[in-house]
């Protein structure tokens, strides 16, 4: 197979370093980007001797989109991109009449609209050229839901709804779309999730309930899979002349799923039993 251009969103942690310095020795021509300037400079010395760039780019920031797409266009002397790996992202958790609409928003402005935005910058330049292909990093919670992480979980249903969307639309012009969910892996999520737990939590009703979701994904964290259980992936989707329209990574999630399987308030139940999650007390009202 020969080399492929391979931008990755949020590569200085987690899922996105382990990815493009895996392509990157795979072969692939990596364009490694993220927002912070010391991370991608340890990246690049972490990857010396390798087919790898970095450059700045924050999901959230038009100027820094347009900024990268114009010095990887120089680079590459207008080819642009084979691959797009979208998967700059982050975890907000907190009951979600508890999450306060400004974080909703930031939530969405990052998992959503950030990758819009790159996507309709890049993607052109492949529908030209008759081939591409989008990968877009969701989570097995993006078919399901489950308490505490319902705003973090509604934005990766949405990447899903718009992926198979895409799918669809981008296929007459030769353009592959992706879905890749991973389960529980052990990068910054948890650490960065948790720490809105308790401002999302702080003086509303869940309040008592947060410290038993903290344990359990505490537990999760300790089971947890590398990232590099995702970036294999990654790497066979690229090599695949056929891929699939999802993974889920590491492939035994898939059992997780069977929970969309049973009756919903069976289901529920299950949940809140996993979660450590009993009926709350509230005060008795008296009939009139």
């Amino acid at each position: 197979m020969r080399q492929q251009v391979v931008l990755i969103t949020g590569a200085t942690a987690g899922i996105g370093r382990d990815a493009a310095l895996r392509l990157a020795r795979a072969g692939h021509r990596v364009f490694a980007t993220g927002r912070k300037k010391e991370a991608l400079q340890e990246l690049q010395a972490a990857a010396a001797g390798l087919p790898l760039e970095t450059l700045v780019l924050d999901v959230n920031d038009g100027a820094t989109i347009d900024a990268a797409k114009t010095e990887l266009d120089y680079q590459t002397n207008g080819y642009g991109i084979d691959v797009l790996i979208n998967n700059a992202g982050y975890g907000q958790i907190g009951p979600v009449l508890g999450v306060s609409d400004e974080r909703v928003r930031a939530q969405y402005e990052t998992n959503v609209f950030g990758l819009l935005s790159v996507t309709r910058a890049f993607t052109p330049a492949m529908m030209s050229r008759g081939a591409g292909r989008i990968i877009n990093i969701s989570s097995v919670g993006g078919r399901i839901s489950s308490p505490f992480m319902g705003v973090y979980t509604s934005t990766k249903f949405a990447l899903e709804s718009l992926s198979d969307a895409m799918r669809v639309e981008l296929a007459p012009f030769g353009v592959k779309v992706i879905v890749v969910e991973p389960g529980y892996i052990r990068t910054n999520f948890t650490g960065t999730a948790l720490d809105s737990l308790g401002a999302a939590s702080v003086g509303t009703p869940w309040e008592a309930m947060a410290g038993r979701v903290d344990s359990v994904l505490a537990r999760f964290e300790a089971t947890a899979s590398e990232p590099e259980a995702v970036t294999r992936v990654l790497e066979r989707i690229i090599a695949s002349s056929s891929p699939r329209a999802r993974y889920i990574a590491p492939w035994w999630n898939v059992f997780g799923l069977a929970v969309l399987w049973v009756p919903t308030r069976l289901a529920d139940q299950l949940i809140r039993m996993a979660m450590g999650l009993n009926v709350a007390a509230h005060p008795q009202t008296s009939a009139t």
